[in-house]
């Protein structure tokens, strides 16, 4: 039996739940933080929360499949747990980077002011 067959399953799988997890827990719990970061606009901050939601979700499903393909011949149950062990963890630091670079982002539109003012 093929064992790289086995690890994609396994490593999708684990890693669109994550993905799908910790994005409606950053929409749902972020959007006070968004909202406060914008001086009150709610408006403004739940669209800003569902661009951020879909572009999170576009990127790293994305990013996820295509990993796929840089995978080596598995031979072996350890190769197995490295291999899927090296791959999930390089693209749950991928998320962790990414998500403090769009707060950081978020952080540096409210305090310039202008993010509000233009729009409405």
């Amino acid at each position: 039996m093929n064992l790289n067959i086995s690890a994609y399953v396994v490593f999708v799988f684990l890693m669109v739940f994550i993905i799908v997890y910790v994005g409606r827990y950053f929409y749902t719990n972020g959007r006070v933080f968004i909202i406060s970061l914008l001086k009150g606009n709610v408006s403004l901050a739940d669209s800003i929360n569902r661009l951020l939601l879909a572009g999170y979700y576009l990127l790293n499903i994305g990013y996820a499949f295509l990993k796929i393909k840089d995978w080596k011949k598995i031979n072996t149950l350890e190769v197995w747990c490295s291999s899927l062990a090296l791959n999930m963890g390089t693209l749950i630091l991928i998320l962790a980077f990414m998500h403090y670079g769009n707060m950081l982002a978020i952080y540096y539109l409210s305090k310039s002011n202008s993010i509000t003012h233009k729009l409405f």
